[in-house]
């Protein structure tokens, strides 16, 4: 008889679906699952900003605690909140298909709002940074909450937009109609992925998620990954990153910024997949040598 996988989840809309989708995955593979809902420090305080926080993995650690504690066997997350350095006694256990990785501007009006000093809302640095980069007489809002909250509190107030990530709204099919893709602007290290993670030691659950693995999107988001890392980045620090496989190479582009985005430093390269295990550090390094060992430098002062 099989072992019913206890699968741990946030309790936000969109966090209960893409556990949903884990539980549908398993059960094509006759492997029976039930849900279980953790409430995360990132769901308590919808007040602060996350980079003000000064926590990494602010939204997995909780289940981490679950987890670790054989409350639950298995945890899912956005892979783009999970820390680089996973807790010791966890293991990364699947990463699913990639759905966008796009960020979205979603705006108020009939035209988006990019010029005429608008204010924008977003809770996140690296979004605040490269639009003050593009747009430096933006006033920013501090907007955090899950998705349904933020789209109410967008409606509710006097801003011209916010910025969200396309893959979680179009999971649970809230894409506005006034939304825009900002190709410009560069994701988060591993936006769009979903992760799945188990206990080290619990080779069931390994080998079931193992199922569910696709190994393009799991290099890509290892190579963004290892940039973060790299940049010894986390929520406060203005990292982007996205590698994407075409013609049999992997091709990475990666930048950080400056808060204020008045300052950068960026790297772009393309390397066959035999040989890109070590393309995230790589660009690290290079960024580094280019500048931004000093905007990273920077930032460390000022967030002590």
């Amino acid at each position: 008889m099989s072992k019913i996988i206890k699968i741990g989840t946030r309790e936000s809309q969109l966090a209960v679906l893409q556990a949903s989708l884990v539980q549908q995955l398993l059960s094509q593979y006759h492997i029976p699952s039930e849900l279980v809902f953790i409430k995360s420090d990132g769901d308590i305080d919808l007040v602060t900003p996350l980079y003000e926080l000064g926590v990494q993995g602010i939204f997995t650690k909780t289940l981490d605690a679950a987890l670790l504690s054989k409350r639950i066997d298995i945890a899912v997350h956005s892979m783009k909140d999970v820390p680089t350095q996973l807790a010791r006694g966890i293991a990364q256990a699947a990463v699913l298909p990639r759905a966008s990785f796009k960020d979205l501007l979603v705006f108020k009006g009939d035209e988006p709002p990019l010029f005429d000093a608008p204010v924008i809302a977003t809770s996140s640095i690296r979004r605040k940074a490269q639009w003050l980069h593009k747009f430096p007489n933006t006033v920013i809002e501090n907007l955090r909450g899950n998705v349904n909250s933020r789209l109410r509190k967008l409606d509710e107030s006097k801003w011209n937009g916010a910025i969200f990530a396309a893959a979680g709204l179009e999971r649970i099919g809230l894409r506005p109609e006034k939304s825009i893709e900002l190709d410009w602007m560069l994701p988060a290290p591993a936006q769009g992925a979903i992760m799945i993670v188990c206990n080290d030691d619990d080779d069931y659950s390994k080998q079931a998620c193992a199922l569910l693995n696709d190994e393009a999107t799991a290099l890509c988001t290892r190579i963004e990954k290892d940039f973060l890392r790299g940049l010894m980045g986390g929520c406060s620090t203005p990292i982007s990153a996205l590698a994407v496989i075409e013609d049999g190479q992997v091709c990475f582009r990666g930048n950080i910024f400056s808060p204020d985005g008045t300052s950068y430093a960026e790297t772009e390269m393309k390397v066959p997949i035999p040989a890109a295990a070590e393309t995230g550090i790589t660009a690290a390094d290079e960024v580094l040598r280019k500048g931004g060992s000093n905007i990273a430098a920077a930032i460390r002062h000022e967030t002590k």
